[in-house]
């Protein structure tokens, strides 16, 4: 019987070796969010692929604003590009509020100062590279 299962151990192992390298490649991305007005609600961050950009992002997180640099933590992120967002969810809805004609009424801001002239900046400008066990990332909500 232990012959019949070498077979069956050998096969395994590269997938084990496979599952414990991808579990390596994942980063804790550290989003630093300045210019929150404490007390007023959450600090909502997404991590966002290309595809999903300014959609419905694969990573996010909240904290409670404070007045001084937020720090919100979003583990198991894995390595390659990805664009950072995040805004002062003022009345904790879960949504970037917007007026009548889409402009965002709570401040919010991109990763690297990214900004659009004429609505929110493209995936490349906010893009920053996740590798290693964690990457920092800095928005300022305007």
């Amino acid at each position: 019987m232990q012959a019949s299962t070498r077979p069956f151990l050998r096969a395994l192992l590269p997938l084990t070796l496979l599952a414990a390298a991808a579990g390596a490649a994942a980063a804790t991305v550290e989003v630093h969010v300045t210019g929150v007005m404490a007390g007023k609600g959450k600090v909502n961050v997404a991590v966002c692929d290309r595809e999903r950009f300014l959609k419905q992002c694969a990573y996010s997180a909240s904290a409670p604003a404070r007045e001084g640099d937020n720090v919100v933590r979003i583990a198991d992120v894995p390595a390659g590009n990805w664009a950072v967002l995040a805004y002062q969810d003022e009345n904790a809805n879960d949504e970037l509020d917007r007026n009548i004609v889409g402009i965002p009424k709570e401040n919010y801001g991109f990763s690297r100062d990214a900004r659009g002239r004429f609505g929110p900046p493209g995936f490349d400008d906010a893009a920053i590279e996740v590798r290693g066990e964690v990457t920092q990332a800095a928005v300022k909500l305007r």
